[in-house]
């Protein structure tokens, strides 16, 4: 039972649960503070009913010992007890016998302080003080019915304030938690009609500075950011279709004019023509794939200590097999921590993009400047213009000079580059080289 009902109350709505909290926790503090209020008033009542008592107490003492008799009734005055007044004193020798009182009693009062004592017909208990007279003994003894009947009459406005009390506490909260939950519930409204068709909806913002509001503004980024993402994902796969198409086309024209005219081409064209665009595909495929990886922040799940300059001193023996005049004096040591092969794909696509528009030569140089990695690839093109310098890193984009596709460019390198250089904590920029082609400087954090 016990159980089920702790689930139940882990399934009601926070401001069930708020307001549940806050009244136990107001209850147990109320319901200590009542018993505490009781416990203190009975205390303070009875501390002043014995400090009178004690007074009575000295002021007969002082009439027993200046041998002024106390008014009152004497032992042979002694007989049925009457109804006993609210204050009741004896004056008694060493032996205990009553040598005068205030009323007739049936036996003498205790010999001692006493918080409470019961005494022949008296109601309530009595609070008795003792006093020393010389050979005399002064006993007063003093009704608590009016301590009782003040806590007595404490009590019920306890009762019925008290729960009230709570009643007033459990009301309010829940007003304010309904208030404060509000705007949470039209941010779960509006939540559950945005789909991936309808990412350009954003949840309200309440004016308040508040957490809800932080909740909401973190909820509009993100939505933001999916939109993004999935525009992004759409232009993909948008012009990953159309870049495809194309080496399909031409295979599919070639084998088709190959099939309605045999003999119009020569031996082997077609098998070259095929070749040649599947090479491409290919080319193409695996790239689309290297970028897709560099997204999802693959390429930097396996991290070691790779040099740099290994990396760039192997892209420029590749380089120079191809005829071109390679620089590589800037070429230092450099360490940074990668993924090896990312970052390797990272050179030989900027190499392979120096090699594609350089006239004659290009330019390595690495270098570590105080804890940080920079590759520089130079090359004495004809240089990038600063309105395209951001516009070369978007996927599928190749400037005019290289739309022709005999260059084998996808328009996908650069795309790589910015990917793997980001998801490694660094930056690429492009500059002007000192032949005043293209300089692609490529920054990272060294390895430490």
């Amino acid at each position: 039972m016990a159980e089920r009902g702790a689930r139940g109350l882990g399934r009601a709505s926070v401001r069930v649960r708020t307001t549940l909290a806050a009244v136990l926790v107001v209850a147990v503090a109320l319901l200590a503070g009542g018993v505490a209020l009781v416990v203190l008033v009975r205390g303070a009542l009875v501390d002043g009913l014995e400090s009178s008592a004690e007074q009575r107490a000295d002021t007969l003492a002082a009439q027993v010992g200046s041998t002024e008799t106390p008014g009152g009734s004497t032992a042979e005055d002694q007989g049925e007890d009457d109804d006993l007044e609210d204050e009741v004193w004896q004056v008694q020798d060493g032996d205990g016998r009553v040598v005068s009182s205030s009323q007739p009693l049936s036996r003498p009062l205790p010999a001692r302080d006493a918080d409470q004592v019961r005494l022949p017909g008296g109601d309530a208990a009595y609070l008795v003080v003792t006093e020393s007279a010389g050979d005399y003994r002064v006993v007063v003894a003093v009704s608590r019915e009016e301590v009782e009947d003040s806590v007595a009459a404490l009590v019920p406005l306890l009762l019925v304030g008290l729960p009230a009390l709570l009643l007033l506490v459990g009301g309010t909260t829940w007003v304010v938690v309904t208030r404060a939950l509000r705007p949470v519930e039209r941010i779960r409204q509006e939540v559950e009609q945005i789909t991936g068709d309808r990412l350009d909806r954003r949840v309200p913002e309440p004016p308040s500075r508040d957490e809800v509001h932080r909740l909401a503004h973190t909820m509009n980024g993100m939505l933001g950011r999916l939109q993004a993402a999935q525009e992004r994902q759409r232009q993909f796969v948008g012009d990953a279709s159309h870049e495809l198409r194309s080496p399909l086309a031409g295979i599919r024209q070639t084998a088709e004019v190959a099939r309605a005219h045999p003999g119009a081409m020569p031996e082997g064209e077609l098998a070259d023509a095929v070749l040649e665009e599947s090479v491409r595909m290919q080319r193409l495929v695996e790239q689309l794939l290297l970028l897709t990886r560099a997204d999802e922040a693959a390429v930097a799940a396996q991290r070691r200590e790779v040099d740099l300059d290994d990396l760039v001193l192997t892209e420029a023996r590749r380089a120079r097999r191809g005829g071109l005049e390679v620089d590589g004096s800037g070429i230092a040591t450099a360490r940074v921590r990668g993924d090896e092969g990312a970052l390797a794909q990272v050179v030989r696509n900027l190499v392979d993009n120096a090699v594609r528009h350089a006239t004659s030569r290009i330019g390595l140089g690495v270098r570590d400047d105080a804890g940080t990695a920079e590759v520089v690839v130079d090359d004495d093109g004809s240089g990038i213009a600063p309105a395209d310098r951001d516009r070369v890193f978007e996927r599928f984009v190749r400037l005019d000079e290289s739309r022709a596709r005999d260059d084998g460019g996808s328009g996908l390198g650069l795309s790589i580059v910015r990917e793997i250089v980001r998801v490694h904590g660094g930056t690429v920029e492009i500059g002007t080289s000192p032949w005043g082609g293209a300089r692609f400087t490529v920054r990272l954090p060294a390895a430490s």
